[in-house]
């Protein structure tokens, strides 16, 4: 019965070090979406591509892996829906679903929760281990954001594939690379890497 109770209590991502229960899960989920949304303002334009690079897919990939899947997801869904409400922080500024990158948006909530669950089960200790969550998290971002922009533009997959991935596979892979050497650090940090 202690080792059960000493396994409940100890944190399976890194937004359960901090102290607390709903006051920081309330914090955490805002967290995610504001920083999502000031990722977004990162936006590098590409020539030839409505889909602009930008920091909210870093964002999501470390909000997944830091908070968990149902905070991920929600602080994602909060995100998507405020952006709807009207606040002006999808990257290009605007709201609402009449832009290409908003299949990405959508990716955002079923992304954070698969990075989340990933890392809850310590898909974020090692940098092998946290490039694999961060590619599964990618790949599923990319699932949902080539099919819209296939509606959008009315292109076939393979001109939605050279618009929406290729540009951006070597800026996702940098991104990958700075999350597997960011988050296994932050767990030794904790002095809890190993614990999982």
């Amino acid at each position: 019965m202690a080792t059960a109770h000493a396994a409940q209590r100890r944190p399976a991502v890194l937004g359960d070090l901090l102290p607390g229960a709903l006051a920081r899960d309330t914090a955490l989920v805002l967290g995610a979406a504001v920083l999502t949304g000031i990722a977004a303002q990162i936006a590098v334009p590409l020539p030839g591509t409505p889909v602009p690079v930008t920091g909210q897919t870093f964002a999501v990939l470390l909000a997944g892996a830091a908070l968990g899947p149902g905070r991920a997801a929600l602080g994602m869904l909060v995100y998507l829906l405020a952006g709807l409400a009207g606040v002006p922080w999808f990257t290009d500024g605007g709201s609402g679903a009449g832009f290409a990158s908003f299949g990405y948006i959508l990716g955002f909530i079923v992304a954070g929760a698969a990075v989340g669950h990933l890392a809850r089960r310590g898909g974020d200790r090692t940098p092998l281990r946290t490039i694999g969550t961060m590619l599964a998290g990618t790949a599923i971002m990319y699932a949902a954001g080539v099919p819209y922009l296939m509606a959008y533009l009315h292109v076939d997959l393979a001109k939605a594939l050279d618009l929406g991935v290729t540009p951006f596979l070597a800026g996702d892979a940098l991104k990958i690379l700075l999350a597997a050497g960011l988050l296994p650090a932050a767990w030794k940090l904790t002095g809890t890497a190993n614990r999982r």
